[in-house]
């Protein structure tokens, strides 16, 4: 059989892979693939027009975002800024008094955030550029938190899994007002710059505020790096115990595949664990073999993100 690189290289060659901006692909270390193209690009809703991507280029991470979140949280629990996953949602924006006297946001916590099962009205399934879809909708709202909190109950929570960056919103926004400062400046802090990470960006909205569902700009090696701190066990810099927690699957999507805390998890043999975003972006992890994938592309509300598709079928092909 053709080692990866082989394989990457005859997808590429085939063109198979259009919009592919980045990739890199590491196995214990050792830099395996490491390419870059070039195409049309956007900064969230922005266009940048056409970019010839290298190794120094930032690039959204869209909704892998979701997971640096993840990581961040952890953080800051071990740092006694956050309140633990069960503790009750709606009581940490005290803002909010009528929302948190309703009886029937009281069964909501923090994990059902964080695993995506709030049970609240919200649609993502449409393409990320109407207020059709709920994370557009609650950027346009004069509060995205009360947006976010005051979403009807549609269902019991803690059963369903429905994809939601409204429950990363209020996730971001904890963490921020445990640490006393912006989401942008803990993860500098606590996160880039121990992984030695120095160059990247975080969308703001329009109030400043760091856009969390989304936001996080980063380079494909770094990227890379955030995976290879988790296959390595936090390093120190996020707990073990955390990594262990985040990765366990919690809420079921399809057949041997689970959603731990903004975490995909393949439970098959071996179990992979993967962080995706629209357009393609993703960071893949595949601890039996020591393996990090970091992909970046530009198939943006293309859900079936074609190119990173073909890269990936190529890699798993072990």
């Amino acid at each position: 059989m053709m080692a990866i690189e082989e394989r990457v290289e005859a997808v590429l060659r085939a063109g198979e892979a259009p919009n592919l901006h980045g990739l890199v692909v590491r196995r214990h270390g050792e830099v395996l693939v490491e390419h870059y193209g070039a195409g049309e690009d956007y900064r969230l809703g922005d266009a940048l027009g056409h970019v010839t991507f290298d190794a120094a280029t930032l690039h959204d991470v869209r909704s892998v975002s979701k997971s640096v979140v993840a990581l961040l949280y952890g953080i800051a629990l071990k740092d006694g800024l956050v309140p633990e996953p069960g503790a009750g949602l709606v009581a940490q924006f005290p803002e909010y008094p009528d929302l948190v006297a309703d009886e029937s946001r009281a069964h909501l916590t923090i994990e059902h955030a964080l695993t995506m099962t709030l049970g609240l009205d919200w649609d993502e399934s449409v393409p990320y550029t109407s207020t059709a879809n709920s994370e557009l909708a609650m950027e346009e709202a004069p509060d995205r938190y009360r947006y976010v909190l005051e979403r009807p109950v549609v269902e019991e929570a803690g059963k369903r899994w429905s994809y939601c960056g409204g429950g990363t919103t209020l996730v971001g926004g904890i963490i921020a007002r445990g640490a006393g400062r912006s989401l942008a400046q803990y993860a500098r802090e606590v996160l880039f710059e121990p992984l030695g990470i120095g160059a990247f960006e975080w969308t703001t909205g329009d109030d400043g505020v760091p856009l969390a569902p989304a936001g996080l700009r980063l380079r494909p090696r770094d990227l890379a790096t955030i995976g290879e701190m988790v296959l390595d066990g936090g390093r120190g810099i996020v707990p073990a115990e955390w990594l262990d927690e985040m990765l366990r699957p919690r809420v079921e999507i399809g057949e041997n595949f689970a959603y731990g805390y903004h975490w995909y998890i393949d439970t098959g043999e071996p179990r992979k664990i993967g962080a995706h975003g629209n357009g393609g972006q993703r960071l893949f992890l595949d601890p039996s073999q020591g393996l990090v994938v970091a992909v970046t592309a530009g198939d943006y509300n293309d859900f079936g993100q074609p190119s990173t598709t073909a890269v990936m079928k190529a890699i798993e092909q072990d």
